[in-house]
């Protein structure tokens, strides 16, 4: 059932609205206007590098970039240096550039918010680095105007796999809080500035319990339900990494060695929306990452909600996202993605968007529900997905110049992912989650934030469905297709 609020609540102006170029009327596979339409919307996914106001075409983005990969750089190297039996050997901690996030939101830390760097070890001793962010004392909230009191809500967010790194994900991590959240984002064993071997048991011939004896664990020792070798984490591209990597920053998160801990809400939420989950927290993950906390909200009580960057992993997930034992049971929001790594062409939009084959038929609009939306709806549990257009896999990172995004993915899904935990979080209204338009603070470089304005559906995927289904006061509101895909 299609259950709509009234209009007044879902309309805002359209003036000024940032949107794609116009679709125009729905063409059928095999049209010219239908290849037309297809070639526009895999030049609008490189539109973070060169739409308006992109990396190419805003002129401090360049001179912002070099100062911020030089300044990472040596960072990491003095870093590294004063920690030699911690080694990160991973293109994020050598190569300048991969772990700066966006440039143009220098400035930040001390303005809008405040960050700490922080490292914790693992359960198997790999030290884990990671930052902290927390409002600003006595900030206001930039869209409202709202006075900010602690304590916040936390967040926890875990990225992606193929060496994403934490700076990648400062822009979510900034974003929620100067809104009110305390938030972590941290590298997992073997990616970004995290160690990259575990400290087990030393290997034959080293002293007797000595941690520091390389290579710190035992190769060839039986691994662990999961792991690959017999070194956990390694390698660090396997998915028990990064359910691993969840579970231990929880952990750190809410204790006592987290520095902003007395900003954090650990009261027991009275009113929780899922039965015995009465924490305040919220996990995020991308990619892996996405697959990890797919897992991790179902089998962890300090997780209220969870929010999926491609892609929601339900219990009938395979490959990558392996979602066996995965358990529908917390509200989960998923933002999706046309496109994997690379950008292609409609023919070739069949199986996953990770591994895309052949679509004589072209796309199937039902392809990014059927990951983990339909589950949690089958579950009876409160969730959305949004398919922003001409999106790839990389709208949730910030990587300069190389790699496709769209123009306005990373600020809709932002704008999606404030609003869902201000409403499982913090109890706000379900209704701004019905919004044609969309209001985002997009970083400008020079310490300026300028306001953008998205209109919806313009935004939306013309190829896959977005929809949703959840609980706005005592109603039940579901859209299985937001944008009239056609599922």
């Amino acid at each position: 059932m299609r259950r709509l609020v009234p209009a007044a609540l879902l309309a805002l102006t359209a003036a000024g609205l940032a949107t794609p170029a116009a679709a125009g009327a729905d063409p059928t596979p095999g049209d010219p206007a239908y290849t037309a339409r297809d070639a526009q919307n895999i030049a609008d996914a490189y539109g973070r590098i060169t739409g308006p106001g992109g990396q190419l075409q805003n002129p401090a983005y360049l001179p912002a970039l070099v100062q911020a990969a030089t300044a990472t750089g040596v960072a990491q190297l003095l870093t590294q240096v004063a920690s030699p039996t911690r080694p990160a050997i991973t293109p994020g901690n050598v190569f300048p550039g991969w772990n700066v996030g966006n440039p143009l939101r220098a400035g930040w830390d001390g303005s809008r918010g405040v960050s700490r760097q922080v490292s914790f070890e693992n359960r198997y001793g790999a030290l884990l680095r990671g930052t902290v962010y927390r409002p600003l004392d006595g900030a206001h909230d930039p869209y409202t105007g709202a006075r900010l009191t602690p304590p916040y809500p936390g967040v926890v967010i875990t990225e992606g796999s193929v060496q994403g790194s934490e700076g990648m994900y400062a822009w979510l991590a900034e974003d929620l809080a100067e809104r009110g959240y305390v938030v972590l984002t941290y590298d997992v064993q073997g990616q970004g500035t995290s160690e990259t071997l575990p400290h087990l048991d030393p290997p034959s011939g080293a002293p007797v319990g000595d941690p520091n004896a390389l290579p710190f664990c035992n190769p060839f020792a039986a691994p662990e339900d999961g792991e690959m070798s017999g070194c956990p984490g390694v390698p660090s591209q396997q998915l028990s990494n990064f359910v691993v990597g969840t579970e231990d920053a929880l952990d750190f998160f809410t204790s006592r060695r987290n520095p902003f801990r007395r900003d954090l809400d650990l009261s027991p939420d009275p009113h929780p929306f899922t039965s015995g989950r009465t924490t305040r927290i919220a996990i995020i993950g991308h990619s892996m990452g996405a697959a990890a906390v797919s897992k991790v909200q179902g089998t962890d009580d300090r997780v209220a909600t969870v929010v999926a960057l491609d892609k929601l992993a339900g219990p009938g997930a395979s490959g990558a996202l392996d979602g066996s034992g995965n358990v529908p049971t917390v509200p989960a929001l998923a933002v999706q993605s046309e496109y994997g790594f690379t950008v292609s062409p409609w023919t070739l939009s069949g199986g996953s968007s990770l591994t895309p084959q052949p679509s004589p038929e072209g796309p199937d609009p039902h392809r990014e529900r059927a990951t983990g939306y339909d589950a949690w709806r089958a579950a009876g549990v409160d969730s959305m997905l949004v398919v922003p257009r001409a999106s790839t896999h990389l709208e949730y990172t910030d990587i300069p110049l190389v790699l496709p995004a769209s123009r306005y993915g990373q600020d809709l899904t932002s704008v999606y992912v404030q609003r869902w935990l201000d409403h499982y979080l913090k109890h706000a209204p379900a209704r701004p989650l019905l919004a044609r338009t969309l209001r985002y603070l997009e970083p400008a470089g020079n310490a300026e934030w300028r306001p953008v304005r998205l209109d919806r559906d313009a935004n939306l995927s013309f190829y896959y469905c977005s929809a949703y289904g959840f609980h706005a006061g005592r109603d039940l509101v579901t859209n299985g297709d937001i944008a009239s895909v056609g599922c």
